[in-house]
Parts: structure tokens; sequence; C-alpha cells
């Protein structure tokens, strides 16, 4: 049986006592689970999208940053570009969106390098990977504070620890293998035969001629950089028959398999917040009312037992959330364990 550990607060206690409490979890967890601390420690973090203002606001991770600087720990923000059309899908623009948003105390690494293309091949051997693409930066390190904002979210039908750690850990190409298992096409009339896509790609995978653009499927390596380089839309991923696709067991057991890479070999510490409860993602740049009343922080080694948790409190506040598949294959893959004993603090 995995410890989570629990401080009840709300937003409404303002930002300091939300990184005291966030503190103070990690501090317990630390003591009560003898966890011996490295020398860097990055803290994962979502800097939330543009237009986005429910996320988990640069205040309230200064606890965790006195904590390890008390301590003498070297730490920064570390994160992933995302694979859809945003400003945080380029390095240079999502560091602008994350300094927006005040992600300023400390360095910040966008692990995936300047387009997504950078990563490192992570053996599994699971039954939809046997390798998963993991943002390169991430092998420099063997421990991490997993921060993770627990709401809810169309396709997973929440997001917590598990999902941070998939999707906030995967390249962009692994986001891709996530969602849809395909790889990118360019769409013949919207190509204005730039050439970025092809000087971008690091697999020599794309032509250009003035009749036709095409991406060799076999050559393709599924790193999605092209997707982002593509100022003019032409290179596509997403139609109808991928999303749907997408949906169900299989997306829910990649999203497992992925946080299972994720965490491979490393000792993390996992954060949730539960607080501004949303129904979608922070990659959502639009605002959203929360669903149900804040409920508190969580603090675990185990990823499934901290979301776990934090979906069980969630229920028992009146709001029950999809996405109960992907604790249960978490489990059986052996990332963690669903059952817990909740220490509230």
């Amino acid at each position: 049986m995995s410890k989570v550990f629990f401080k009840a607060i709300t937003l409404d206690s303002g930002t300091e006592k939300v990184a005291s409490a966030a503190k103070e979890l990690l501090g317990k967890v630390i003591e009560c689970e003898n966890i011996a601390l490295e020398k860097e420690i990055p803290i994962k973090v979502h800097f939330g999208e543009k237009g986005n203002i429910t996320f988990i606001k640069s205040e309230c991770y200064n606890g965790l940053i006195d904590f390890l600087e008390e301590r003498k720990i070297k730490t920064s923000f570390i994160e992933t570009n995302v694979l859809y059309k945003s400003k945080r899908r380029l390095k240079e623009t999502h560091l602008e969106v994350a300094k927006e948003h005040g992600f300023t105390r400390i360095p910040i690494t966008i692990a995936d390098g300047d387009h997504g293309e950078n990563y490192s091949e992570i053996e599994i051997n699971k039954k939809h990977f046997k390798t998963c693409k993991i943002g390169k930066d991430f092998s420099k390190y063997n421990q991490f504070i997993v921060t993770s904002h627990f709401k809810g979210h169309i396709m997973a039908g929440f997001g917590g620890a598990i999902k941070q750690l998939a999707m906030g850990f995967g390249s962009r190409g692994g986001k891709l293998a996530m969602h849809l298992n395909i790889k990118p096409k360019i769409k013949e009339s919207a190509c204005t035969k730039c050439g970025a896509c092809k000087e971008n790609c690091p697999a020599n995978a794309i032509t250009i001629t003035e009749k036709k653009s095409f991406i060799d499927p076999e050559k393709c390596i599924g790193c999605a950089a092209c997707t982002a380089v593509c100022e003019h839309n032409a290179v596509k991923t997403f139609g109808l028959k991928s999303i749907f696709g997408a949906l169900g067991n299989p997306f829910y057991q990649r999203i497992a398999e992925y946080a299972f890479a994720a965490q491979k070999g490393k000792k993390n510490i996992y954060i949730n917040f539960a607080l501004n409860i949303t129904p979608r993602c922070d990659c959502d740049g639009s605002e959203m009312k929360p669903i149900t009343k804040d409920i508190g922080i969580f603090a675990s080694i185990d990823p499934v037992a901290i979301d776990q948790a934090c979906y069980d409190l969630v229920k028992k506040s009146g709001k029950k959330l999809r996405g109960q598949s992907i604790l249960k294959y978490a489990e059986k893959i052996e990332l963690g364990s669903r059952n817990y004993k909740l220490t509230s603090i």
C-alpha cells in the first residue's frame, strides 16, 4: 500500500500559504519515505497556455524552490514543447509564455529542444510501445519533483501525475504517438514550398519539388518537428479519423506506458495541486470555471496512488471524472498502486 500525504487548502488562502503547504508536504514525504536527495533536482511544471488563467501560478512553487535552495540543491523548471499550434510549440516563444506567466525565479529548460526534435528512446517493451520518445534533457537527471495540476481533461478524463509524466515528459513525437500513433503528412494545397519543414527534418524524410511536397513514411521518425516550424498549417496530423481513433482504452493505455517510460530509473517525488479543478487542461487557452471546490495538495512517491487519491476526493466532493481505465492499466503495468493510505497533515 502506497503512502499519500495531503493538506487541505484553498486558493482563497493566498499563494504564499499554498506555497508553504507544498513545502511542508515535500518535507513530510521525504522524511517519511526516507528519500535521498540528488544534488540537482528540476521541478517539472506546466506554464499554462496563453489565455488560460486557472493554471497553477508560479508563486505556488516558491515553497518547493525554497526547500531545495535551503539544502543547497540546484533546481530549475523543466518542460517540453506542445504538439498543437501554439506559442508553446517552439522553445523561443514557449519561454516567452513562461516568463509572461511569472516563471522567472529559476532557470527554465525545454527538454526536447527548439522544435521538439530532441529525445531519448526509452525501452519499455509494453503492449503499445517497445520504446518511447522522452525529451532528451530528462536523461541528465536522476530525480524530479513532478508537480501536476489535477483537473479534468477532454480525452483522458482527468490530468494528474500520470498525464504529467506522459505528455509532460514526452517529446513532440512522443505526444504524437500517444494521441494518434501516426506520422504527419503535407497538405499539398496549403504548402507554399518555403522549405522550413525540410530544413528542420532530422531524418531527411521530406521532399519538396515544384509539383509535389511529401514526407516519406519509411524515413519519418515521427518527431513532429515539421508540425512546429510550418507557419502555413500545411503539415497535418489531426483529422476526424485520427481523433476518433485516439479515444478510448488504447489512448489511456498509451498514456500509462509513456508515464512508465518517463519515470523508469528515476527517484521522483510527486506533488498534485487539486486546486482550480477545471473541466479541461491548462493547454486550453481560454477562461474556465472550476467544476468543484478546491480540495488541497497531495504528495507521494507513487504516481498512481496520488492520482487515485485525488480522483477519489474529487468524486467525494460531488464530481465524478472519467479516466479510471488509466489508473487500472497503470497499475497493471506496475507503474504504481491504486491502494493507498492517505495521511492528512
